[in-house]
């Protein structure tokens, strides 16, 4: 099912790259642990990275109760704060004959809605549940609970999604035909292909030398298929 095309969410530039659907804007969701949310309080932008989760068509979001944010919505629960939240996956450096051409193979998403504060206790469990699972799946069920001052301190923001789209490049460069078919062409092009989501190493934390290392975290990925 997609989301229906509008002035707010069609990709006007490169209008092919652009898709509504969300099996493909949540199968790009899968891999970021981090998305920007950019939003307006009193007529000032802010773009903030947070962590986030995501169930249906409902984005979680971590922060403190002493964040700006989670301040505003707690005193001011009926006004309404639209938002716009963004990942960008970089997959390639895409190098070209010309400059003008030089281009990055990319996964993005454009995500709308508006934020509320969770007050449901039950609600607020689910969301921080699907914040630290998006980070390390499994990981809920194998750490201590948060206590009491914890809980006090920590916000969890929602936004249901009201529209999205993602926009994706792939491929070799674009260069000019004239470029490529020069036969005194001396300007290398291709991609750079990237991978940012492999693991380098793991760092035992102090206490912790004599415990198994569990499996989801010796086989973590963020290429989650």
């Amino acid at each position: 099912m997609s989301f229906p095309k509008t002035g707010l969410n069609k990709v006007k530039r490169l209008p092919k790259r652009g898709f509504y659907d969300r099996e493909t804007i949540y199968e790009i969701l899968k891999e970021p642990v981090i998305l920007n949310v950019g939003f307006s309080l009193d007529d000032q932008p802010f773009i903030i990275p947070m962590g986030y989760g995501r169930i249906g068509d409902i984005i979680y979001l971590h922060t403190s109760i002493a964040s700006r944010l989670a301040k505003f919505l707690k005193k001011n629960p009926d006004e309404e704060v639209k938002a716009c939240l963004s990942a960008t996956i970089t997959d390639g450096i895409v190098i070209a004959r010309s400059l003008f051409h030089h281009s990055l193979n990319y996964r993005s998403v454009c995500l709308f809605g508006s934020l509320r504060l969770v007050t449901d206790e039950d609600e607020w469990n689910e969301g921080l549940k699907a914040i630290v699972e998006q980070m390390v799946p499994g990981r809920w069920d194998d750490s201590r609970e948060p206590n009491a001052t914890e809980i006090k301190s920590t916000a969890v923001l929602a936004l249901e999604i009201e529209s999205g789209s993602a926009k994706i490049r792939t491929g070799p460069p674009g260069d000019d035909k004239k470029d490529i078919e020069n036969e005194n062409n001396t300007w290398w092009a291709g991609v750079i292909n990237l991978e940012h989501n492999n693991v380098t190493s793991i760092e035992v934390d102090q206490g912790c030398e004599n415990l198994d290392i569990p499996e989801n975290i010796q086989n973590y990925s963020r290429n989650l298929d």
